[in-house]
């Protein structure tokens, strides 16, 4: 089973980019899921060309593969988590949303990245369905042509609690969209046991032709809350090799947003609980 791990930045806040990308590498993580964020290649700040180049020389240096993520809480709006949205009333601030976005596929073009990831946003009050489906597609039109020049694929991921919460919200998504060679998925295997109907593993293997970026962490039925390895529910042998069996290239990214406060002990802890599992499906011992 060949299967390419990685954290995620957004785990690791308290540390400084160029530290977390040292202690990824000493860990023996093939690569790094980066999210644009204030602490960590702010994409706002000036001279983001020549600070995506260092990054770019640090990441080859340490051997690590990278996606951009773009799930940081207040880069755009300090004041509203994930806002403005691809769904915001407002066109400008939906436009803002936009922009981030394809700067972001810049980013990524510039890192080498295999893919950048982003999700719908929550629909606003007052909104009807249709019409926040129709935004979003809207929103998204510019960043698939940048995604498409660039030859990096979007990865949108399935939220709870968004517009686009499930695989067959992303495939309604694929549908209005025309099914667009640069429009790929992001599976966040908790989430596959927070809400989908289906298993895990079932998940993974319906996804696997549209798999762009998938994020990995516990979870329980019902509960949108990302836990440590061992702390949910999840069957993580089986599910593993359902992703191998795909023939799946990308990072499979361990997303821990919230538990930075210990992020360097979990990053350890996370790929030593991954290569167990990974062996176990291959009655192996630990890799």
């Amino acid at each position: 089973m060949t299967l390419r791990l990685g954290y995620g930045t957004n785990g690791l806040t308290d540390l400084r980019l160029d530290d977390a990308l040292g202690l990824l590498a000493d860990l023996g993580y093939d690569g790094v899921g980066l999210t644009l964020d204030h602490m960590h290649l702010d994409p706002l700040a000036p001279d983001l060309a020549a600070r995506t180049r260092q990054v770019a020389r640090r990441l080859t240096g340490l051997g690590l593969g990278v996606t951009v993520e773009t799930g940081a809480r207040y880069v755009l709006d300090p004041r509203r988590k994930h806002g403005p949205s691809l769904l915001d009333p407002d066109p400008e601030a939906r436009a803002a949303r936009t922009d981030l976005l394809v700067r972001a596929v810049e980013v990524a073009t510039d890192l080498g990245a295999h893919a950048v990831h982003c999700f719908s946003g929550i629909t606003p009050p007052d909104t009807s369905t249709d019409t926040a489906w129709q935004r979003l597609a809207q929103a998204l039109a510019p960043v698939l042509e940048a995604s498409d020049r660039a030859g990096v694929p979007l990865a949108v991921e399935p939220e709870p609690g968004h517009l686009l919460a499930t695989l067959a919200d992303f495939h309604h998504l694929r549908t209005l969209l025309g099914d667009p060679g640069p429009l790929g998925l992001t599976l966040d295997i908790g989430h596959c046991q927070c809400l989908e109907p289906a298993s895990p593993v079932d998940c993974v293997k319906e996804a696997g032709p549209w798999l762009r970026h998938v994020q990995i962490e516990d979870m329980r039925r019902g509960v949108h809350e990302h836990l440590p390895f061992g702390d949910g529910e999840i069957d993580f042998p089986p599910v593993l090799e359902a992703l191998a069996s795909t023939g799946y290239t990308g990072l499979t990214v361990v997303e821990l947003p919230r538990h930075s406060h210990a992020g360097p002990e979990l990053a350890r802890s996370s790929i030593d609980f991954l290569r167990r599992a990974t062996g176990a499906t291959n009655g192996a011992g630990p890799c």
